[in-house]
């Protein structure tokens, strides 16, 4: 009874940390969204309790505070450090460390770990989707001292703020973190003055020991075997090839051994995970096989062994970039583990069945996991899989948000629909709080009903979150499960991935920006955007069902870098530059305006700026065009020999066209080629005219440009 009194009392520190941490903050991101984490270490740094909060924070945190611990760190001083590899996440996530003493001594540390809505970097946001180096996404705090004696060091404080686009925002926001942490320090002096040190300090070791048995009761229960289970990240940014993550999990008695060798050495690009941030994806796969009466600390991930190769996806070291792989891959790990954890879950659910005089359970993998309550671990399938990182950023603001999508289902009830699954665990932004402190103006906020994957128990429905931005911004995007679909169980289709799409005012174009795929994060085609006066985002996700789930093909994606008065119109096609102007179109053969037809490949070659840039454009239409632009592009369309001639011939045709991030709307030929014509070009000149009329350059003189 002691014991679990005291248990409580020091769950419930962690708890009131959060809450004065949320209720003092500054900025929307912790105050309205949580994106926050509290807990309580002991003086060796093992976590004997926390706030239900961010699983990717809690289970990285152990690493920060014994960093700070390893330098010496003294009662009355606050320590601050973001570095992922001293035990951060990625640099937006910052963490205050405060050393808790009694009598002269310290017994424990208190830790919060807050997303810091700009730290610096090339980027609004500090979460850029192009960076290639750590020093490219903000300042690199290693562990230092912020309060020394009781005293704010105002140095380090404003050496802090003054790498910030919102400094008062992070100067409030460090304050509020600082107080959760002296609150903890009073809260823990009051429980030793009630119920004594040393009853206090035993109950640290008795609570991590209780979690400890329950973990290892729980495997032990699990057949001893080898899983093996594989994910792909969708590219890092550089390249779009699949990047592979390879799980092998090994149960033997009570003890559970995550290895990932076989898994792809660390990318360019910023999808990389320290090897903290890939023990607490393992931690949380581990977390969701127990009973909700474990206490989640150390003792319960004592049975737990990570092996890693140094240098890899999931072990990163310095310079690596790792913005993208905190909040992505963590996702992966988490759902590459748990698929291979589901076979082990279904092997004894088959041998539970067989024992009770059935004729067998399932096969392994099909709805691991899926016995009544009390029974054991209930596994359900993939949810979004994705948290779908969306960063706004103007001048004296940043918004962030991650934004939901659907859970799977499992076999005791329906997926939930319209929330933050696997590695994050935070709230949305209320519409009314974004509109008071963003200029931005939301349309549309909604559950996507008809998402939902189908089956006996349906998965959880995504949501659309239509935004209009009323300023000059830029967008980054950080997300995955566009091509890699959430899988399903019990021999089910995969849910639907996620979309996004951006447009004008101008247009009747409606903007996606989605739960779980394709374009974004990882690919260099689509990651930078800067929006002009107005944008749009409509936000999609990923829906998985238990059983059966259903998809549907997004009518069209747009994104891109554009600038002036666009007046947008999309068809069917595919058209893929890369350079300094990055993006990516994927469009499906949707009919807009008239029944369109999948033509030949198209070659373009793309000056700006005196930069040369290529690509390959697959099109429906081919004509001359003129639109409403505001800077020069010189374009050449070659079509194949023996391919079909321009459909439209000198009469033209609408339809759409990409050029250079520039969307315009294809008007009428004006002297356009027709026939057996093989090369057309196109010159839209340089000029600050709302209108400019494209005429026809003979092939020579294009390629002379």
């Amino acid at each position: 009874m002691t014991l679990s009194v005291l248990a409580s009392g020091l769950a419930g520190i962690a708890e009131e940390m959060g809450t004065l941490l949320v209720r003092s903050a500054y900025s929307s991101n912790i105050k309205e969204r949580r994106d926050c984490s509290a807990a309580l270490f002991d003086r060796a740094g093992r976590m004997i309790a926390q706030a239900a909060h961010v699983p990717v924070h809690l289970g990285a945190m152990y690493e920060s505070v014994q960093a700070v611990a390893a330098r010496g760190a003294l009662p009355g001083e606050v320590w601050v450090l973001n570095d992922p590899f001293a035990g951060g996440n990625h640099l937006p996530d910052v963490t205050l460390v405060s050393p808790l003493a009694a009598d002269g001594e310290i017994i424990a540390f208190a830790a919060t770990r807050a997303h810091h809505s700009d730290m610096g970097g090339m980027r609004p946001g500090s979460m850029p989707a192009d960076s290639r180096e750590i020093y490219a996404e903000g300042l690199i705090i290693p562990p230092v001292r912020l309060i020394a004696d009781g005293e704010w060091r105002t140095d380090i404080l404003e050496l802090i703020c003054a790498n910030s686009r919102t400094p008062q925002l992070r100067r409030g926001d460090l304050r509020a973190q600082a107080a959760a942490n002296q609150l903890a320090g009073t809260r823990l002096a009051e429980l030793i003055e009630r119920r004594g040190l040393d009853v206090v300090l035993t109950a640290f070791t008795e609570v991590l020991a209780y979690g400890e048995r329950r973990s290892r009761a729980m495997i032990a229960g699990l057949p001893d075997g080898r899983y093996i289970a594989a994910g792909e990240v969708e590219g890092d940014g550089m390249t779009d090839d699949d990047i592979p993550i390879r799980v092998a999990v090994t149960i033997d008695g009570d003890a559970l051994t995550v290895d990932f060798a076989g898994t792809s050495p660390a990318v360019p690009g910023n999808v990389n995970c320290p090897r903290a941030v890939t023990r607490s994806a393992c931690c949380f796969a581990l977390r969701v096989l127990l009973p909700e009466d474990v206490p989640a600390n150390d003792g319960t991930y004592a049975p737990l062994e990570v092996l890693t190769q140094p240098g890899s996806l999931v072990d990163a070291r310095r310079p690596s970039a790792v913005v993208a792989g905190n909040v992505e891959t963590s996702q992966r790990i988490a759902d590459t583990v748990l698929a291979a954890l589901s076979q082990a879950v279904a092997a004894r659910t088959a041998h539970t069945a067989r024992g009770a005089g059935g004729t067998g359970g399932p096969a392994a993998g099909d709805g691991a996991g899926q016995r009544g309550p009390g029974d054991g671990p209930v596994l359900p399938a993939q949810g979004q899989g994705t948290m779908n990182n969306l960063i706004i950023g103007g001048r004296g603001w940043t918004y962030y948000e991650t934004l939901a999508g659907g859970q799977g289902a499992s076999a005791r009830g329906p997926g939930p629909s319209g929330v933050h699954v696997g590695m994050t665990n935070t709230l949305n932004t209320p519409i009314e709080a974004l509109e008071l402190e963003y200029p931005m103006r939301v349309e549309r906020y909604e559950l996507d009903v008809a998402t939902s994957g189908a089956g006996r128990h349906p998965g959880g429905a995504g949501l659309v979150r239509s935004i209009r931005v009323l300023q000059e911004a830029t967008l980054s995007l950080l997300t995955d499960r566009r091509r890699q679909r959430p899988a399903g169980r019990c021999r089910r289709r995969a849910g639907r991935g996620g979309a996004q799409r951006g447009g004008r005012c101008a247009a009747a174009s409606q903007g996606r920006s989605g739960t779980g795929g394709r374009v974004g994060r990882h690919d260099p085609y689509s990651r930078r955007r800067r929006l002009g006066p107005v944008r749009r985002l409509r936000a999609e996700g990923s829906r998985q069902g238990h059983g059966g789930c259903r998809g549907r093909t997004d009518r069209c994606t747009e994104l891109g870098r554009i600038s002036g008065q666009i007046d947008i119109d999309l068809w069917s096609g595919r058209c893929r530059v890369c350079g300094i102007v990055m993006i990516h179109f994927l469009f499906d053969a949707v009919m807009m305006l008239f029944q369109c037809y999948f033509y030949n490949l198209l070659l373009v070659d793309l000056v700006i700026s005196g930069v040369q840039l290529h690509g390959t454009y697959s099109w429906s239409n081919r004509s001359p065009f003129m639109g409403t632009v505001s800077h020069g592009w010189l374009v050449t369309v070659v079509r194949p020999r023996g391919c079909a001639p321009w459909p439209w011939g000198r009469s033209g045709g609408h339809g759409g066209a990409v050029v250079a991030g520039a969307v315009v709307r294809r008007r009428p030929a004006v002297g356009g080629c027709a026939g057996g014509c093989r090369r057309t070009g196109v010159r839209i000149r340089e000029s600050r005219s709302p209108l400019l009329r494209a005429r026809p350059l003979l092939p020579h003189a294009a390629s002379r440009e």
